[in-house]
């Protein structure tokens, strides 16, 4: 941790020599499987009985699961990823810069999930390969409808850099039809969805559910324990392409970080 500080004291510019450098994935595989790192930033600091307030402990738990065969990328919000280039962990990896994380967990605005990560602009000036935004909805909150206009703004922006947009929708319930309704709204912002990704949560009637789209798509871990036995169902689906799984995979209940990730990685090879 000294020399992450120091370097940033001292050679503040050394964030964006790495990212000039770093050396990006030759080509898109065709199975993803990426670790999600931007919980704190929206106020997270919890992984079931964990608490991810450690830095180091974090960026040790990262250093793990990128080393891991069949992990293909990673998403963070600035701080993390800025790590993670001085720490030379993003080779070869399809890089996410998380765009929105305003709408802090338990705020009375959190629907109003304002951008204060990165933009398309910046995404693009560091070389990664797109920007991951969250957009959960609620017909009775009106403070969806900013949060609705900036991603649809974002998605634009990202497609006219030919980056992808990954899109998190959640709806207001967990209901098969709440999430169709979300995917349907996810998939319709910006003026193209040629680049756009949705990042999907688990929820009942999978199946019926991913019908709702043709857009690549990846299932997201959630907050608890790891629930391999329905990531295996879901990465069965056609246009289910991989998952995107965070505290899950970093915090265990066993800590044996590697082993998570291992078996994550082969559902995902093997499906």
């Amino acid at each position: 941790m000294r020399k992450l500080t120091e370097t940033r004291l001292q050679r503040p510019e050394a964030i964006a020599e790495a990212a000039a450098q770093r050396e990006r994935p030759k080509k898109l595989a065709p199975r993803q499987l990426i670790i999600a790192a931007d919980h704190l930033a929206r106020g997270i600091t919890s992984a079931g009985k964990s608490t991810m307030t450690d830095r180091l402990d974090l960026l040790e738990r990262l250093q793990i699961a990128l080393e891991r065969p069949g992990v293909t990328g990673v998403l963070g919000s600035p701080d993390i990823l800025d790590d993670l280039l001085l720490l030379g962990a993003l080779e070869k990896k399809l890089v996410f810069g998380s765009m929105n994380r305003g709408g802090l967990q338990g705020a009375a605005w959190t629907h109003d999930d304002r951008f204060t990560g990165y933009d398309a602009a910046a995404i693009a000036a560091h070389r990664f390969e797109g920007g991951k935004m969250l957009l959960r909805m609620d017909p009775d909150d009106a403070r969806t409808a900013p949060t609705l206009e900036a991603c649809a703004h974002a998605v634009s922006a990202l497609a006219e850099r030919r980056l992808i947009a990954m899109v998190e929708p959640f709806w207001s319930d967990t209901t098969p039809e709440g999430a169709m309704k979300a995917i349907g709204i996810a998939s319709a912002l910006g003026t193209t969805s040629a680049y756009t990704w949705l990042k999907v949560p688990l929820v009942p009637k999978m199946k019926r559910v991913m019908r709702a789209t043709t857009l690549p798509s990846l299932v997201l871990g959630g907050s608890g324990p790891a629930r391999f036995d329905a990531w295996a169902d879901a990465l069965s689906l056609p246009n289910v392409i991989g998952l995107v799984v965070g505290r899950s995979l970093l915090y265990p209940e066993d800590e044996d970080v590697a082993e998570s990730v291992d078996t994550a990685a082969a559902l995902v090879k093997n499906s």
